[in-house]
């Protein structure tokens, strides 16, 4: 993936007063040649993502929220592969989910009916990314075991890429696809990516849908791009679904079986 250079090989003197953590580059073949992410020994609390989100932005680095619990191990075990992704921006996101939608969706929901409108936001992303992340961190919280995390991108959606992220292989193996979607997303509904585990992702939404029929139409890009979360989840048709996760929901979430 073509990328600006990697600050965190100098992150040491750059004076973010982070707490103790170590630079991971392990990978699927063995070590990275440069590494891929910070991740911070202890668990996250709400008023660490907040001291850390504004600082490395200018510096090209990006927080995110790893989940290391769920019996996956942390980053080092999650197989990443950052030699088998292409670069987000070489990819058209209608053409994406079109061809998703064409693989998994169409049999069971008719043609691909192209792309929902955007919303206008409501409120500033990285504020509702604050919001989020301090839900998710806060005791009681939904991740087993949360890890901050920097990770070397200019946008949001291309964290995973960055990574070389693996969590939804079985659908489809070159992570930047999914990048191209979310920032698509980023674009049309002011999404952010707020957490990451072995298998899923969970992003902040400043711009969701606000009638039911903008939800019905953004529920086939979700379709299209995670099956899972409706075949696997409580919500199994569009319009439920729309309903129940997407209407004036400021966070989705997906999983990859």
């Amino acid at each position: 993936m073509a990328t600006l250079p990697n600050p965190l090989p100098r992150l040491a003197s750059l004076g973010l007063g982070l707490p103790p953590g170590k630079l991971i580059d392990t990978t699927d073949e063995g070590p990275w040649h440069e590494p891929l992410l910070w991740l911070a020994d202890d668990r996250a609390t709400p008023a660490a993502w907040a001291a850390l989100q504004q600082a490395p932005r200018t510096l090209g680095l990006l927080p995110v929220v790893l989940d290391i619990g769920g019996g996956h191990g942390g980053p080092e075990d999650w197989e990443l592969a950052p030699a088998e992704v292409s670069y987000p921006g070489d990819h058209d996101a209608e053409e994406v989910l079109a061809d998703f939608w064409e693989e998994c969706c169409a049999q069971e929901a008719g043609d691909w009916p192209g792309l929902a409108e955007a919303t206008a936001a409501a409120a500033d992303p990285d504020a509702v990314a604050t919001d989020i992340a301090s839900g998710l961190l806060s005791a009681g919280g939904p991740l087993k075991e949360p890890r901050l995390a920097l990770v070397p991108a200019r946008r949001s959606a291309d964290i995973p890429t960055a990574l070389g992220w693996m969590g939804a292989v079985n659908y489809g193996d070159d992570t930047a696809r999914l990048s191209a979607v979310l920032r698509s997303w980023e674009d049309r509904f002011g999404i952010r990516v707020v957490a990451l585990g072995f298998d899923h992702l969970r992003v902040s939404v400043a711009a969701p849908p606000t009638t039911l029929a903008e939800a019905q139409a953004l529920a086939a890009e979700h379709f299209a791009f995670c099956p899972d979360n409706l075949w696997q989840g409580s919500d199994t048709i569009l319009e439920a679904y729309a309903e129940r996760q997407l209407l004036d929901q400021p966070a989705w979430s997906f999983w990859w079986d």
